[in-house]
């Protein structure tokens, strides 16, 4: 095989063939697949596909003794989930107000192809904007404390922000980050929020029932290329796998594909909807209707600097590991890095941001 090994993680993720494809495998493809997978947070989701394909117990020892431990850290990182999201729920049962799990814990919650055998840092949550201060009053007295305590960085979050700052357990070291909508309203984008969490779905959470919720499978999918598209793609492989998942799963459902792309446009986030299906067709095959992938590669044309774009987005699909990184892909990280910034402020907001985080910011973390 080829001695290239720069894609042999999302090649082991998309293609069917799996078997096919690990048989021609030596020692260092393996040591650079599972490089790739755990600088990823996908060695997870590597066990599985092993697993689901009957090749688990085949590999060899040393690379067994890696996706094993994944498999088990993985099963402790969802129990330890559940359990937080009980006292969670419990904490916010007063509010009589939907809560919605975003992101990782809504796939797993959910019991979504995304979310299985995932590694959870923080448990995302979203409130209306009305009761985001009771939800982190009763937070507060259920044991969670404000890790950004320094003025400046309150002000960023409360005033500008989709999220208010990070609030951490003060024994369990949980961390969760509490919406109140999908993208900084500084964007210039503004998604009916209210209509999102009105089309929110009930999801059964153990010892909680009739908590929480999480977005339709449109918004899932709208929430999932935000938060890839207008961040700074640190985990651009590991985030554009979820939406492979959510697509896949998704695209049976009845409906699903007719109302994408014009969900996300009436909620001004069509931008990152189209990115998300093109990456996600090329990195890894994701089945698209043709008509929809005809519409999505009209529109991206249509926009200025799309061709740059991509050239610079592609480098944020390939591991930060020696087997698939270059100084040329750091450079172009470094660029989408400013390219975050840009989208989420505007310029007046973001040179004095930038130039306090550069050269005046003290995190001020609680001890």
């Amino acid at each position: 095989m080829s001695r290239q090994t720069d894609t042999h993680l999302a090649r082991a993720l998309a293609t069917p063939e799996l078997t096919e494809l690990i048989e021609r495998f030596d020692a260092r493809d393996w040591e650079a697949l599972i490089g790739q997978a755990r600088t990823s947070d996908l060695l997870g989701q590597l066990a599985e596909r092993l697993r689901d394909a009957g090749r688990l117990e085949s590999t060899p020892s040393q690379v067994r003794f890696h996706l094993d431990a994944a498999l088990r850290i993985a099963a402790l990182h969802r129990d330890s989930l559940l359990q937080e999201l009980a006292v969670i729920g419990d904490a916010l049962q007063s509010l009589d107000q939907p809560v919605l799990l975003l992101k990782g814990a809504a796939y797993a919650v959910a019991g979504l192809r995304a979310g299985r055998s995932r590694l959870f840092n923080d448990i995302d949550l979203m409130v209306a904007k009305e009761v985001i201060d009771r939800a982190e009053g009763a937070l507060f007295r259920s044991g969670w404390r404000p890790t950004h305590l320094n003025s400046y960085d309150q002000r960023y979050y409360r005033e500008w922000m989709h999220e208010l700052p990070p609030i951490e357990h003060m024994t369990r070291g949980t961390v969760i980050d509490l919406h109140h909508t999908i993208v900084p309203p500084t964007s210039g984008h503004i998604p009916d929020a209210a209509q999102l969490i009105a089309d929110a779905r009930p999801v059964v959470v153990p010892h909680c029932p009739d908590v929480f919720r999480v977005l339709s499978p449109v918004d899932m999918v709208m929430h999932s290329a935000c938060h890839l598209f207008f961040g700074e793609l640190q985990k651009g492989l590991r985030d554009l796998y979820d939406l492979h998942c959510l697509l896949v799963e998704f695209s049976p459902e009845a409906g699903f594909w007719a109302a994408l792309l014009p969900r996300a446009r009436a909620q001004q986030l069509e931008y990152p909807v189209l990115l998300a299906l093109r990456f996600a067709q090329r990195i890894f095959g994701t089945d698209i209707p043709d008509a929809v992938a005809t519409e999505c590669r009209r529109r991206l044309a249509a926009r200025p600097a799309g061709a740059l774009t991509d050239h610079l987005i592609d480098a944020s699909m390939y591991p930060l590991h020696p087997s698939s990184d270059s100084p040329w892909r750091r450079a172009r990280r470094q660029i989408l890095y400013a390219r975050s910034h840009w989208l989420r402020m505007p310029l007046h907001l973001l040179i004095p941001h930038l130039a306090y985080k550069a050269f005046i910011h003290d995190d001020g973390k609680a001890a």
